[in-house]
């Protein structure tokens, strides 16, 4: 892996495996891994966030395979080993959230519900595990399909690009619409193709601050070079900002009754930290955790960082599934 030397909890857990499947004539990948010998007591579903991709979140797995928990983790159109939006595959575009919706939905329905029952315990309940962008799909997805979900940990949730922050939101919509319908597929000012240097630069690296970790997303796309993808598409800088306004448009999370954790980053330059404070505020069962020295990316921060997280969403689960709390170990 070049110069990177990743550790083992850092690779494929035990038992791992990679899936593909076709909607709409796409190809879309996912992985998956299982308790060895035990029936799994819920299924977390793993959302990552922009430009990620399912091997990142190998040690991730890794904690819940301890904790009797499968894992399934889902590379989003556009990113991973699923099919590109256009032509150039590093420029990180998209065409509309709902399809993205309707791609986790029919991972849900045609997969993950079909081995997520088990004759000696019947329907085995799931968990959303969700990380910016992943979280904003996961979020409009608890809209769309209430119940669907046991309950639900976000990180860093995309809910307003913190660039927009002090702009009204039509107006915004306006600029960057105006500029899309001219540049639709161009990059964003700014951004261009793949580069180790942004996670490697100190002044450009704002995803985290611990060193193992943060050699993790470099690392696998210098070993496998489809992994890679560069900036955002003014397309992409739209149709964000656009499905930000509509979970905000006539409040629809006050109707969001999943319980969850909402976890924002004290060091944060990408999502608005105000609309998660918010948006926390409004949902009747949220609960918004916040870490004042973490960077962007909470799940592959330092030690003391990442931990917590774990140790409350696992809380969460046992709370929410899970009969008998007092033979569990924290993580």
């Amino acid at each position: 892996m070049a110069d990177y030397k990743l550790e083992e909890r850092f690779t494929e857990p035990p038992g791992w495996r990679w899936h593909r499947f076709k909607r709409d004539g796409r190809r879309l990948r996912f992985g998956t891994a299982s308790p060895k010998n035990s029936i799994p007591d819920a299924i977390v579903v793993c959302l990552p966030g922009l430009s990620e991709f399912a091997e990142k979140y190998f040690e991730t797995a890794r904690d819940c395979l301890d904790k009797n928990l499968a894992f399934w983790v889902f590379d989003w159109m556009g990113q991973g080993k699923s099919d590109r939006y256009i032509k150039n595959s590093q420029k990180r575009h998209i065409r509309t959230y709902q399809r993205d919706v309707e791609d986790l939905h029919a991972l849900v329905m045609d997969y993950i519900k079909h081995s997520a029952v088990h004759p000696d315990v019947g329907r085995i309940p799931m968990v959303m595990l969700a990380h910016s962008m992943g979280a904003h799909i996961g979020l409009h997805y608890l809209l769309k399909h209430p119940g669907s979900f046991e309950c639900a940990a976000f990180t860093a949730p995309l809910l307003r690009l913190k660039v927009f922050d002090s702009i009204a939101a039509p107006i915004a919509k306006w600029i960057v619409g105006t500029k899309t319908f001219f540049s639709d597929t161009r990059y964003a000012p700014g951004f261009g193709n793949w580069r180790e240097s942004i996670r490697t630069t100190p002044k450009l690296n704002f995803f985290s601050d611990d060193p193992a970790r943060s050699a993790i997303h470099n690392a696998w796309c210098l070993t496998d070079p489809e992994l890679q993808v560069g900036g955002i598409t003014w397309g992409w800088l739209y149709e964000t900002h656009r499905s930000c306004m509509a979970l905000w448009k006539n409040n629809p999370l006050k109707l969001l009754d999943t319980h969850c954790i909402m976890a924002l980053a004290g060091k944060e330059h990408f999502v608005s930290n105000r609309a998660i404070r918010k948006a926390a505020s409004v949902m009747p069962n949220a609960t918004l955790l916040e870490f004042p020295d973490s960077k962007h990316e909470i799940l592959m921060e330092r030690e003391e960082i990442r931990k917590v997280f774990i140790n409350a969403f696992y809380d969460l689960i046992k709370e929410r599934i899970i009969k008998r709390p007092e033979t569990l170990k924290p993580f």
